[in-house]
């Protein structure tokens, strides 16, 4: 029962676990009105090559919106490069420019959708990173998803596929090992007992027992 148990919270550890890999990783998009552009320098503490704690400046650029119904949204605006997610963004530059064309004001609102992955965690100054951007239709479109529904339908064909391989092929060469080792174990466990059972019955001759 308790391994039981315990193979049940690890499936669902695992599971959530995935989720927000897949969910800070996926893109995702967001209709929202651009009021502004910044860069900020920030402060980024590493290590050098020699394993010494250095702290290296660097711009970071900002795109501050608000939703439709007047809440604060902020992205920040990196290339992603060749890193992860593996989305090889180069086109920083132009993406303040595009973002800056598209500042509007509450009075004449410039609806925008902006892709973007990750989450915003204000007490971590975590902030979604702004993949691209294009004209919205109103602030009431909900754009669906296509990319993640096909992504996730295959990764899940994918995980089906690759267990239901994995069972083949426990069944067809672990199963057999697993069956000749309970059998041996079997074989010796009762060879043991009747030695023992043998014996016993030559103390009881031979000493009364």
């Amino acid at each position: 029962m308790f391994f039981s148990r315990l193979r049940a919270a690890a499936g669902i550890a695992a599971m959530l676990l995935t989720a927000a890999f897949l969910h800070y990783g996926l893109p995702s998009r967001d209709v929202v009105r651009i009021v502004g552009t910044d860069v900020v320098r920030k402060d980024v503490g590493r290590r050098d090559a020699q394993g010494n704690r250095v702290t290296v400046t660097r711009d970071v650029r900002f795109i501050y919106a608000k939703w439709p119904d007047g809440g604060d949204r902020v992205y920040r605006n990196e290339d992603t490069s060749w890193g992860w997610p593996p989305y090889f963004k180069f086109d920083t530059a132009d993406l303040a420019a595009q973002a800056t064309d598209r500042v509007s004001t509450a009075e004449a609102p410039d609806w925008v959708v902006v892709r973007h992955y990750g989450w915003r965690i204000p007490v971590l100054s975590m902030f979604p990173n702004a993949l691209s951007i294009r004209p919205a239709s109103g602030p009431d479109e909900s754009p669906l998803p296509w990319f993640n529904i096909i992504f996730i339908t295959l990764l899940v064909l994918s995980v089906l596929i690759v267990r239901r391989v994995l069972i083949i092929l426990f069944r067809r060469h672990v199963d057999p090992v697993i069956d000749e080792i309970d059998r041996e174990f079997d074989d010796r466990a009762g060879a043991i007992a009747g030695r023992y059972r043998r014996a016993r019955r030559w103390f009881r001759r031979r000493f009364g027992l």
